[in-house]
């Protein structure tokens, strides 16, 4: 058995897909909706898994750098397409980084959402993780 903590942190961004054809190859934006999860199978002292403090600041952090942006001028990018799904795995490569080990190691998903009902995820469980009710945009 495992615990499971996830926490959210939205940014409005402008991109546009370089390699689609359609409409999103248009400029346009949204208001994206960030998840990070992080999964352990113990407890602290204080009877937790994570410190929610903790990870909202990394991720709120990171989803700052990417607020009221074009994202195709920002440098992670760079040969990159915009999609949801490569800013899903911007943020689980820079969470890693950001995160001390021990919480790194327990990084299961980023997961973006570009609209109320529909997102994109990141991460080496993928597959395994069940999807979850909507977050609500404001």
């Amino acid at each position: 058995m495992t615990y499971t903590v996830s926490v959210q942190a939205h940014y409005d961004a402008a991109h546009f897909l370089e390699n689609y054809k359609g409409k999103c190859e248009n400029l346009h934006g949204h208001r994206y909706v960030v998840e990070a999860a992080l999964q352990t199978d113990r407890l602290n002292e204080a009877g937790i898994a994570f410190d929610f403090v903790d990870l909202k600041r990394h991720l709120r952090a990171l989803a700052d750098d990417l607020d009221h942006i074009l994202l195709n001028d920002h440098p992670w990018f760079d040969g990159v397409e915009t999609s949801a799904e490569n800013q899903a795995r911007y943020f689980f490569e820079e969470l890693e980084k950001l995160l001390p080990e021990e919480l790194a190691a327990g990084l299961l998903y980023t997961r973006v959402w570009e609209t109320p009902t529909q997102w994109a995820q990141y991460g080496p469980a993928s597959a395994g993780v069940p999807a979850h009710r909507a977050p609500s945009i404001t």
